[in-house]
Parts: C-alpha cells; sequence; structure tokens
C-alpha cells in the first residue's frame, strides 16, 4: 500500500495509516522529504526509535538529525541552526520538544514539508498507550494548516482509528488500513505452569537464534536472564530501571547480535530495527491485544518463518485487574475490557489467528493452520457432571474459600487448614454420606506434573 499512500502525501492530503510492525511505514514519509521542497517533522516518542531511526538515515546518506534529551544543549542548538537554514531533510522529536516555547516558534519560521506523527496510537484515549502530551499535537493543524499530517501506527481499531483523525483535526483524511495478517508468525498459548521449564525447552530447540522474552515488572526480567544466565545461555535484562548507557549497551549488542536473548519490559521493542529475530516469549500476559500484536510483530520482520509463545495464567488476569482498579481513571473500564479479550484470546478453542484479526476488524476466510489450536484442535467431552459437583462444592462450603481450597476439597487432600466454617477436608471427607449427593468416587484421580496417577499434588499447585 506505499504506493498510494505516497500519492496521498504528495498531493498534500492528510492521511491516516495503519500497517503492522515492519509492513514498512517509514518509507511514506521519509521518501516525501527527500523529495519535497523544505524539511519533514517526525513527532516520535522514544529515544531509541529516533537514534536508530536517524543512524540508518545518515548511513545512507540522508540528512537527518533527532532532537531529545540525550543531546546537551551545544548539540540541541547545532541541530536547530541545521533545521533553520534548511540543511535537514528530516528532524524527529518529540511532542514535548515540539511543542516546548523555545522550539514552536523555531517551526514558524522554518520551511516545513511534512508533519508525521508515528505511534499515533498515543494520542487516543481509546488507545492501548495513551499519553497525554500526544493531545497537543491537536495544534498543529491550527498552526500549520497547509502543512500535510501523515499520522502512523501499527495498532488501532475502529474507534481508535476515528478518534486518532479527530484528535489531530485531520481534514478529510485519506485512511489507508492494510492486512494485519502475518501468516510467517505461529501462535501458541501455554498453561502459565512451570514457565522456566517450558523456557528451557523452547531455547534448547531454537538454538543461536534471537528472541526477545517479555516480562511485566522489572524485577522479574532481572531474575529471568539471571537464571538464564546461570545455565550459560547468553541473555540480557532491558528494563526502563536501568542507566541510559546500560539500556544503549544491551540495545547495540542485540542488534549485533552479540546477546542473543532479551529478557525485557514493554518498554524494549519499539526502537529496534532488527529483521532475524526468530521468536516472541511472552512470560506474563499482556495488558491488551494491541500490545501483544505490536510486541510479537517483531519477530519474522524478514518474512521468514517465527514463533510466538504467550503463558496464560489467571493469577496474571488478577494481577493486571489489580493494577489497572488499583489507579482508577476515566479509562479503567476501557482496559478492564481490553483485559478480557486478551484473556478471550488465551482461552480460545478456536483459531487463534480468526480471533486475532477479527480484534482488527479484519475477517479470515478460514483457520490459518499455523497456530496451536488448528495444529492440535482440543478434544471436547461432557463435563456436565464435573461442573455439577464444583458447583455442589462451592455452594457446601458457603461460598466462602478460594479456588484452590475448593479443588482440595473436591479430591479429599488432607490439609490442616480449614475451609469455611469448621468444615475439614480430611481423608475421610468424601467417605461420608449426604456430604455431596453425586459422591466422589468418580473424580478422576490427581495426577501430578510426572504425569503419575494418584501422586499427591502440593497445595496450590495443580495441572
Amino acid at each position: 500500500m506505499q504506493e498510494p499512500i505516497l500519492e496521498s502525501v504528495f498531493a498534500g492530503k492528510d492521511t491516516l495509516v495503519l500497517m503492522p510492525t515492519g509492513g514498512g511505514k517509514s518509507i511514506c514519509y521519509q521518501l516525501p522529504a527527500l523529495v519535497l521542497e523544505g524539511s519533514c517533522v517526525v513527532i516520535s516518542p522514544l529515544i531509541a526509535l529516533m537514534r536508530d531511526q536517524v543512524e540508518g538515515l545518515r548511513a545512507n546518506g540522508i540528512r537527518a538529525a533527532y532532537l531529545n534529551s540525550s543531546l546537551d544543549s551545544r548539540g540541541q542548538m547545532q541541530v536547530e541552526d541545521d533545521f533553520f537554514n534548511g540543511n535537514l531533510d528530516l528532524l524527529y522529536v518529540s511532542p514535548e520538544k515540539l511543542l516546548s516555547q523555545g522550539f514552536f516558534p523555531l517551526l514558524r519560521k522554518a520551511k516545513i514539508n511534512l508533519f508525521a506523527i508515528d505511534e499515533a496510537h498515543c494520542i487516543s484515549a481509546w488507545g492501548h498507550d495513551f499519553r497525554p502530551e500526544y493531545t497537543q499535537l491537536r495544534l498543529l493543524k491550527d498552526q500549520f494548516p497547509d502543512v500535510p499530517v501523515i499520522a502512523l501506527t501499527a495498532t488501532a481499531d475502529k474507534i481508535t482509528r476515528k478518534d486518532i483523525a479527530d484528535q489531530l483535526r485531520l481534514q478529510e483524511p485519506e485512511i489507508f488500513v492494510a492486512s494485519f495478517d502475518r501468516p510467517n508468525l505461529t501462535l501458541q498459548v501455554r498453561p502459565g505452569q512451570n514457565r522456566f521449564p517450558q523456557i528451557l525447552h523452547f531455547l534448547r530447540a531454537h538454538p543461536k537464534q534471537s528472541g526477545i522474552i517479555y516480562c511485566l515488572s522489572r524485577k522479574s526480567t532481572e531474575m529471568l536472564a539471571e537464571k538464564l544466565r546461570n545455565l550459560d545461555i547468553n541473555a540480557a535484562a532491558y528494563h526502563a530501571g536501568l542507566s541510559t548507557p546500560e539500556r544503549n549497551r544491551v540495545q547495540r549488542e542485540f542488534t549485533n547480535d552479540n546477546i542473543p536473548i532479551i529478557c525485557a519490559t514493554i518498554a524494549f521493542g519499539m526502537g529496534i530495527d532488527k529483521s532475524n529475530v526468530r521468536w516472541i516469549i511472552h512470560y506474563n500476559l499482556p495488558k491488551n491485544m494491541e500490545g501483544y500484536y505490536q510486541e510479537i510483530g517483531r519477530a519474522g520482520r524478514d518474512g521468514a518463518k517465527a514463533e510466538t509463545l504467550l503463558f496464560y495464567s489467571y493469577s496474571d488476569v488478577s494481577l493486571l485487574r489489580d493494577i489497572i482498579q488499583s489507579s482508577p481513571n476515566d479509562q479503567t473500564d476501557l482496559q478492564l475490557s481490553k483485559l478480557e479479550r486478551i484473556q478471550q484470546y488465551s482461552e480460545a478453542l478456536v483459531c487463534r489467528r480468526r480471533i486475532l484479526l477479527g480484534y482488527f476488524g479484519e475477517n479470515l476466510a478460514q483457520n490459518c493452520g499455523n497456530c496451536d489450536v488448528c495444529q492440535n484442535p482440543p478434544q471436547q467431552f461432557d463435563g456436565t457432571e464435573i461442573a455439577q459437583k464444583a458447583l455442589s462444592a462451592i455452594f457446601r462450603l458457603q461460598q466462602n474459600v478460594g479456588m484452590g481450597m475448593a479443588i482440595d476439597v473436591l479430591r479429599g487432600i488432607r490439609e490442616k487448614r480449614t475451609p469455611g466454617k469448621g468444615i475439614r477436608p480430611d481423608q475421610n471427607l468424601r467417605r461420608r454420606q449426604g456430604y455431596f449427593p453425586m459422591g466422589l468416587e468418580s473424580v478422576p484421580p490427581a495426577i501430578d506434573q510426572s504425569g503419575v496417577p494418584g501422586n499427591r499434588i502440593r497445595p496450590g499447585k495443580y495441572p
């Protein structure tokens, strides 16, 4: 879709572009920047993203620079002079810098041919990564009504798309939505129990391949990276709490294939232009489908086969729900709704790619054949009696115990703790006449992780 997008920009029209990660969005504003008279101003949210793109452009002989907090005052003055004198084809800035008192007057004096707003979903409160400072970008059309604006993002549903156009005050924009389908990516979801052994097995099946393991917290990235290094696996942690030099070092080593595995928070990835990432693992459940899609899109950008693996557990859902509800705001209900969508995706028993594409308004005519559900269709059975027993246990425990204790009672596991009001699930519990009208003897025996029927399962550990 690059050709019609470029035609729209050259015609001076405002343009909204949705392309998947690695789909070639950048050329849609970089090429006009070289052809049209003046400079293109690119608004970008990440320092790493600016630096990588500018370095790549300079390597191709293109006059590009960035303005952000990583430059000292002398460096900023030099870039501003080059911009004012027309010596730059592209200038990358943060939204805060763009609208600052010292820089905005300079914009009025410079010759600007195009405003490009990267990661445009950040301007929408309906998006997954809303940033209030982005909302000020609506001033661009007020101050520069004759300069076209191109807004680009990899993840936005229909509501978010409309909101982006409204927030930026785009004038009758041309809207281009590329396919979200990445057929080279294998989609897989596994239960979250025993994640580390599963990760080890996965890494041994993919030796010498580059990949990213996304974790929910900074601490977990460091712990996981350390555990891997202790097993002589070359891995490093990356998160926003590291010093800038350390983050730059890790990113550079990963890009240059010196460190193949990065354990990272979502702070890592946007600024990485690396085509040979062969796999993505989500150690924890992402907050929403948009973030999940954007993160798995960092694998297989060269078009070759790549794998994605998501670990799912209800404890992650509970933790994310607590995080969302701990700081209530106008977007709390929306964030909870998005969390439910990613939970439904993880629990799905139908083609995952159809669900993923359907979320973004795209229909897949048939099952993809390249996800775990398609490759290993789930076997169904009549669970009516089992469900009745579970509900009977919950009712007779007066709904006063957690899920783990209810399971203990159903399985007749001896425990010292007392559930509910004086009910002790000892080994004789299931023999008491009338306690469970259908009896517990027909409940399948417990199976531990070694697969041996009848072995005792530790409290809280269930396959």
